[in-house]
């Protein structure tokens, strides 16, 4: 297992070398080691969750035109050519298909322990100080403004809607972020959810009173 990993880790920080900073090799690593530690709790596969952590933003659809097949399937042919069993690499292409927020969108048809554990993994670097960290590297990234007073968040998006968003970045922050809490589900992804998002709301006064010119 350890060999797979240490390949795995190499492939992912070459592949990723030239990444979006919130969408990095150390956006990764975060989301690898927390998943590690919710599953101390969850007792799900280990190997599963290691490659299905490590893999979930190899081929982000969001850097490739919308295509929503070429990080699973990027992921699985990796797997494949070093050899992993092919009954664990069909896992891991499921769970990296299902994990993102905009899947949650439209029809779910897929579960499992080793998905929540990754899911809740990659959605609390969503939240809390990093995620407000990343969530104004991307909208730099993609030239969008931080805040619009005139331009509302739309709380009921489709997925289309959804993947094509060029909403001010606080919009994002009720269109995703403050949601993703309660979509936690394991008690561990819970708990470290909460802190955050209260630090969000925080965030969130503070940056109002100061746009107002208040504090």
């Amino acid at each position: 297992m350890e060999h797979i990993i240490d390949k795995t880790i190499s492939f992912v920080k070459q592949t990723l070398a030239t990444a979006e900073a919130g969408h990095d090799w150390f956006h990764i690593e975060r989301v690898y080691k927390t998943a590690q530690h919710i599953n101390q709790f969850e007792k799900a596969d280990e190997l599963i969750v290691a490659l299905a952590a490590l893999l979930h933003d190899i081929a982000d659809s969001k850097f490739n035109h919308g295509d929503e097949e070429i990080g699973p399937r990027t992921a699985g042919e990796f797997l494949e050519k070093i050899g992993v069993d092919l009954k664990v690499v069909s896992e891991v292409k499921l769970i990296i298909k299902n994990l993102s927020f905009k899947s949650s969108l439209g029809e779910v048809t897929y579960s499992s322990r080793e998905l929540n554990v990754v899911q809740d993994a990659d959605r609390l670097d969503a939240i809390g100080a990093i995620g407000i960290a990343r969530a104004f590297t991307y909208g730099g990234f993609k030239n969008r403004v931080m805040f619009d007073p005139q331009i509302p968040p739309n709380l009921n998006m489709s997925k289309e809607e959804y993947k094509n968003t060029t909403a001010p970045t606080i919009n994002h922050f009720y269109e995703k972020l403050l949601l993703l809490k309660d979509l936690m589900t394991t008690a561990t992804g819970k708990a470290l959810a909460e802190k955050r998002h209260e630090f969000m709301l925080a965030y969130l006064e503070q940056f109002y009173a100061e746009w107002e010119g208040k504090k």
